[in-house]
């Protein structure tokens, strides 16, 4: 017979599933937006890092996963490449999946942020989460979490919650390999409650969130060195001399090896296939995808299950028999193959329609902004130019105007990046920052612009929708969208609605 108190624990337990099976993937997105943190909070924590309060990302996710029913050494289990950077975290990683997937494996792969779909931030095998399996975690996440409450708002903030979320999903779908992207810094970043971590990749270092990292090379080095692990492989390319340094005092701290990777141009071919990639940018990072990956393979030997081995047996190029630590200078065909098919929309993306050719990249750094100025001036030469932007967070906007200045603009656009005026609360991309604040933020950015350029119309508008429909009253332009990959997701979803449809 049960207790009163079993009694009370079933009861629970059955009101939640009656719940879980009725709610929407709506209903699920709702929740998660109610979970973000407002302008206050996120001031609050700004505050904090400079009075010096100590961090507890690590230990609250701790607790996040042991409610959840993954404890440390579950987690453990899961074999992970970790990503952080300022720049190229993102395409390197999912040019590391692509790569691995390609020689059979099977994927995860976590990054932020999303540009239409959440659900695009969590990948198995290379696809996003259908709205019905991301239905389906989520509540069986959202319910651990709120049914083990230690006080009302015992509750992750958004993106710790996604990330309880990812390790879930990478668990129970049994990944060979998990790449995960850092959200913020490294040291401190949710992600980091990874404790056993084979393979890091550190990729281009440069300014951003200085508010929460510092506001100088080596302290945001010192916060992405922070993924480091006791015994792990770490690889980054080139770097300024004084990030340099840091990223090798870090490694030696903690012992575990730091390797550059080489020039891409170096790199030979098996069997006659080529490969060309454009920017310099993106083949810096193929570069560090390819080290990530085949050392990945070479420490998984090591540690085969019955699937992988089978995987391993097939594998028979010399290429996957380099010795620890060795830099891979031949390329297979998967290898290659695997480059070759990586899609990543939003950066350096150009989309042409009947009236007007876009360019789309969700540069938000001085450094990638100057990438992108150079690419997007050396694919246009006589049609009119015309720039959309905005500018999220603490990134300096003046920074990246100053940049963007370069180019002769008849008409510039400055715009909340959200696709429609009215955004619900069960939308993928609903903020809770207040639409008067970032209609405000446009404004100061308008200011700054009519300073570095008093030639361009410019233009202030509450939506990316607004802009698109200015333009289309004319033809054959060149529409430079940047400055954030929200504003490019916006833009994305209304070019192309499917993106938000299910897979």
């Amino acid at each position: 017979m049960l207790g009163i108190g079993s009694c009370r624990v079933f009861l629970l337990n059955k009101f939640f599933l009656r719940m879980s099976s009725t709610f929407t993937y709506e209903d699920a997105i709702h929740k998660l937006n109610l979970l973000q943190s407002n302008k206050a909070t996120i001031d609050q924590i700004r505050r904090d890092i400079k009075a010096g309060y100590q961090n507890t990302n690590l230990q609250d996710m701790e607790n996040y996963l042991m409610r959840t029913g993954v404890t440390l050494s579950r987690l453990d289990q899961l074999s992970v490449i970790h990503v952080a950077g300022t720049k190229g975290k993102g395409s390197t990683s999912a040019m590391c999946e692509s790569i691995l997937r390609t020689h059979g494996f099977r994927t995860g792969f976590y990054s932020s942020p999303h540009l239409v779909a959440v659900r695009e931030r969590i990948r198995l095998g290379g696809r996003i989460l259908s709205k019905s399996q991301f239905t389906k975690y989520f509540y069986e996440v959202y319910d651990a979490l709120y049914k083990t409450q230690a006080f009302k708002g015992d509750m992750p903030k958004y993106f710790s919650f996604l990330t309880v979320l990812a390790f879930n999903v990478f668990l129970k779908e049994k990944v060979d390999v998990a790449i995960v992207e850092v959200g913020i810094g490294g040291i401190v970043d949710y992600t980091n409650v990874l404790r056993k971590v084979p393979v890091v990749g550190i990729t281009s270092l440069g300014l951003d969130h200085t508010s929460i990292l510092g506001d100088t090379l080596p302290q945001i080095a010192a916060a992405k060195a922070g993924v480091m692990k006791p015994g792990c492989e770490a690889f980054t390319m080139q770097q300024p001399p004084e990030a340099m340094a840091v990223l090798r005092d870090v490694a030696s701290s903690v012992q575990c090896s730091l390797t550059v990777t080489p020039e891409f141009t170096t790199y030979r071919f098996q069997n006659g296939t080529k490969l060309s990639i454009p920017l310099e940018a993106y083949r810096m990072n193929a570069s560090l995808a390819i080290q990530l990956s085949h050392a990945w393979m070479r420490k998984a030997r090591q540690n085969t299950n019955n699937r992988t081995n089978r995987i391993f047996c097939n594998i028979t190029n010399d290429t996957h028999k380099d010795k620890d630590n060795l830099l891979v200078d031949t390329l297979c065909k998967e290898t290659v193959i695997g480059l070759k098919e990586t899609k990543w929309p939003g950066r350096y993306q150009i989309i042409k329609l009947d009236y007007a050719t876009f360019f789309l990249d969700g540069a938000h750094t001085k450094e990638s902004m100057e990438i992108c100025v150079k690419w997007f001036e050396e694919n246009n030469r006589n049609s009119k130019k015309v720039l959309i932007f905005s500018a999220t967070g603490d990134r300096d906007a003046a920074v990246l105007l100053k940049v963007l200045s370069q180019i002769d603009f008849e008409e510039v656009f400055f715009v909340i990046p959200t696709a429609h005026k009215k955004v619900t609360q069960k939308n993928d991309n609903f903020s809770m920052l207040e639409q008067k604040e970032l209609l405000s933020r446009c404004e100061n950015h308008a200011t700054i612009w009519k300073q570095l350029n008093k030639h361009s119309k410019v233009t202030t508008l509450e939506c990316v929708s607004d802009v698109l429909e200015c333009i289309n009253i004319n033809s054959n332009m060149s529409v430079l969208i940047t400055g954030s990959l929200h504003l490019v997701g916006a833009a994305l979803s209304i070019m192309d609605p499917s993106l938000s449809e299910d897979v």
